[in-house]
């Protein structure tokens, strides 16, 4: 994950918790106690146990985004003192204790981010968080939240709005850009009660008074010759802005023509500014319509417009496939020790759209119970913004959810419809959290999910990570004891998706190849008859006295685990929360347990 997360420690007790930070990917330097500097050296190449830490820590405090310090909070603040400067550039500090029990974010914990990184912390290290802002009240911290939307914060009289938050005073609230799901959070209610005044609260591509979050919903269409200078660009780039009262926080990318692409001073743009940039051919920007096209352009390069075009091309539609030119082409010309020329047009989009910005996480929930969810597993679900999935499944989540966090409920036959809404929600910018039963990448959301990814352009793919969970398969035979002690398969008896004659073969094969099988979605209401006919193709592989276990809504209060043999099978009880967990021909229950021998008889086991 990295982004800038350095973490240090400073005895030898802090080593197990620095390692769990690295090993999850969250820090991108570490500092390793002075006393074990010899042995990383060594292990890892590593030296900088070596530095102070006063040293190391002044090298890597102004460019680092957040600070991880495992230790006392009176060292870590005597050790930061010297370089504080101020909330607005001072990275977040978290203090973790040397056993991994609790993590304080220390400094930064609205505008730096420090208390949301505290919650992936604890979420990672089962720890506990410990809080102290009006976050802890249910409250939304408006000088932060924004980003975990996919804003970015503009000018305003950031502190006077949060003390005037603090007193009861309610800001004044404009919204005319970006997603306003948010304003459906628990932690908004109070910003119901609204109050005049000028330090209002607006979300707007536009510059003004009030504090400001800029939503990414702006694009630049830029044309130049070529070798144009990038003091050019981007002298062109700001004085437009400027003068048309628009943030540069609230631009999404640039766009030009592909022939563009190797243009040094584009490109240069583009990564001085962490701006995406978006290249489309001759014949796409030919098909948009521009109030400016140029009969010399399209001579030159096959359309009559780029910067117009490309600028229109690029910024997404809304629901209503709202989105214009707030700035027609503009010409940037050389000055003096520059070279070339260049054109400019500015799109704006009620829509916003920031795909690079995104991140898309199949989180697999286990079977219900929340010691049972996977570490890694939580530190998704604390680091999302929207959680998307099936009422019941996120229900059983819910005490994990903090009030910053936005629910998104699906019904449980619409899942491509709740994968689309989960990506869209991640190009738009935001954190999403998709999150299936058992593992998802076990007939969960996973597989959908990445197929509607791979469908996108390169350039509309978001960040996407699944994370694995407990399946019912594992928790059942754990319950049951140890039946998947050798080859085992797993197959779903739900047509809904398969038709029934492949499901039948596979059936027949597991039977011929005296697989331990498990059996998902084996019986409802309106499928009652298929469970008996998977049976009869089973018996004809094994005998009438092998092991089945039925285990029901595992891992809930209502959890029932019963053992029967595959004879006399009670059909009627299975409904679609069971799983149904067929033996081998070697397969054996003995006191309430059922166990799959290593070996078949005869062989030699190891």
């Amino acid at each position: 994950m990295g982004n800038g997360v350095v973490a240090l420690g400073f005895s030898i007790v802090a080593i197990p918790v620095l390692q769990r930070l690295q090993q999850a990917g969250l820090t991108e330097a570490i500092r390793w106690p002075a006393e074990t500097a010899s042995t990383v050296r060594d292990a890892l190449g590593d030296d900088s146990g070596s530095e102070s830490a006063g040293s190391w820590l002044a090298h890597h405090w102004p460019h680092c985004s957040a600070v991880l310090a495992v230790g006392a909070c009176g060292l870590v603040t005597r050790l930061i003192a010297p370089l504080l400067q101020d909330k607005l550039s001072d990275p977040a500090v978290l203090v973790i204790d040397p056993l991994g029990r609790t993590v304080i974010p220390l400094l930064g914990g609205h505008a730096a981010g420090g208390e949301q990184l505290s919650q992936e912390v604890a979420a990672l290290l089962g720890a506990q968080a410990v809080l102290s802002s009006s976050s802890v009240q249910g409250q939304l911290g408006l000088d932060a939240f924004g980003k975990a939307w996919g804003w970015r914060r503009g000018s305003g009289d950031w502190s006077q709005l949060m003390q005037e938050l603090a007193r009861g005073r309610r800001p004044v609230l404009e919204q005319e850009a970006g997603l306003d799901l948010w304003r459906q959070l628990a932690a908004t209610e109070a910003l119901e009660r609204l109050d005049t005044g000028d330090n209002g609260l607006v979300i707007s591509p536009q510059l003004g008074p009030g504090c400001r979050w800029h939503p990414p919903c702006l694009w630049l269409g830029i044309g130049c010759e070529r070798d144009t200078s990038l003091s050019l660009l981007e002298r062109l780039v700001d004085q437009t802005l400027a003068a048309h009262g628009l943030a540069k926080e609230a631009v999404a990318g640039l766009a030009s023509i592909d022939r563009k692409g190797d243009e040094p001073a584009l490109l240069q743009l583009a990564e001085r500014r962490s701006w995406p940039l978006r290249l489309f051919t001759a014949s796409d920007l030919a098909a948009v319509e521009v109030p400016h096209p140029s009969a010399v352009v399209a001579r030159e390069m096959g359309t009559a417009s780029v910067a117009e075009a490309a600028a229109l091309r690029a910024a997404p539609s809304d629901p209503v496939g709202a989105h214009e030119l707030a700035v027609t082409k503009t010409i940037g010309r050389a000055e003096a020790g520059e070279r070339g020329a260049a054109t400019l047009a500015i799109a704006r989009s009620t829509h916003q759209w920031a795909p690079h910005r995104g991140e898309l996480h199949l989180i697999g929930s286990g079977p219900g119970r929340l010691d049972l969810l996977s570490g890694d597993a939580r530190q998704a679900l604390a680091r999302a913004t929207v959680w998307v999935g099936y009422g019941l499944y996120l229900d059983l989540l819910e005490p994990l959810r903090r009030a910053d966090q936005l629910r998104r409920d699906g019904r449980l036959t619409e899942e491509r419809a709740r994968c689309a809404e989960a990506l869209a929600l991640a190009q738009a910018g935001l954190r999403v959290g998709l999150i299936s039963s058992g593992d998802s990448g076990i007939y969960g959301m996973a597989g959908l999910a990445l197929e509607l990814w791979l469908q996108q352009p390169h350039d509309d793919r978001p960040r996407f990570e699944v994370h694995p969970g407990l399946s019912a398969l594992q928790l059942a035979a754990a319950r049951a004891g140890a039946p998947l002690m050798h080859d085992f398969c797993t197959i779903s008896l739900s047509d809904r998706l398969t038709p029934w004659a492949v499901i039948e073969r596979r059936l027949q094969a597991a039977a011929a190849g005296d697989f331990v099988v498990a059996l998902y979605n084996p019986r409802s209401l309106g499928r009652d008859w298929q469970l008996q006919r998977a049976v009869e193709l089973l018996l004809q592989g094994r005998p009438g006295s092998t092991p089945v276990v039925l285990a029901r809504q595992l891992g809930r209060p209502e959890e029932q685990v019963s053992l029967h043999c595959l004879g006399d099978l009670p059909v009627e009880q299975v409904d679609m929360l069971t799983l149904v967990l067929i033996g081998n021909s070697s397969s054996y229950s003995r006191d309430g347990r059922m166990v799959t021998p290593r070996g078949y008889p005869g062989a030699e086991l190891a």
